[in-house]
């Protein structure tokens, strides 16, 4: 039976628009993997499509909101500044969905802050906003805090997105069907079909 992974990092719109329709769309446990976006994008020699050409910006952040509208999800409202510096929100997340917690704290935590950044518009760089996301799903917002700065958290994350790249995962959301990698929103229905397609054989 083929195993699902989910790669991603709060700090992505599209990976946010994946997670609140993954339920309904693939039968299956998932296994939420965190990584580091801009690792990733260090890895590959890539950049993100919201810094550099504004057209292009502005076009994709509409491409997004109109997807938000057509899923029915709340409109969505950008943090100012977007995107900002996700480290601090990533190793915090590595460590809900570890280090002694249960997965499905990791879980209520992602579903957090995705929705803290793009339906209320927080920015998740800040420190403040961060904790306040962890507290409101019950971890304590101290432990979090001192997370962010344990070197085996930073480590974990570190390898996580080093073992996703050597995998082939160069963006988020990309999806693990088994062996078969599916990037972006728009290939979530695709990952699902395949899977169906795997587990009725």
């Amino acid at each position: 039976m083929a195993s699902v992974t989910f790669y991603f990092d709060v700090g992505s719109p599209y990976a946010y628009l994946a997670a609140e329709r993954m339920d309904a769309l693939v039968a299956r446990p998932v296994r939420w993997q965190p990584v580091l976006l801009g690792g990733l994008f260090r890895l590959t020699g890539r950049s993100s499509w919201a810094l550099g050409d504004y057209r292009r910006r502005q076009a994709g952040m509409a491409e997004i909101e109109r997807r938000a509208r057509s899923y029915g999800l709340p409109p969505v409202r950008w943090p100012d500044p977007w995107p900002s510096d996700y480290l601090l929100a990533m190793r915090a997340v590595t460590f809900a969905f570890g280090f002694g917690l249960a997965e499905e704290t990791g879980r209520e935590f992602a579903f957090r802050a995705f929705r803290d950044a793009f339906q209320r518009g927080s920015d998740l760089s800040i420190p403040a906003r961060l904790y306040e996301a962890a507290g409101a799903v019950g971890l304590d917002r101290a432990e979090v805090a001192a997370a962010t700065e344990n070197p085996g958290v930073k480590a974990a994350l570190r390898d996580a997105t080093q073992a996703a790249y050597e995998l082939g995962v160069f963006g988020v959301p990309t999806f693990a069907v088994g062996d078969e990698l599916f990037w972006g929103d728009d290939r979530l229905e695709d990952a699902a079909g395949h899977l169906s397609k795997r587990a009725a054989a």
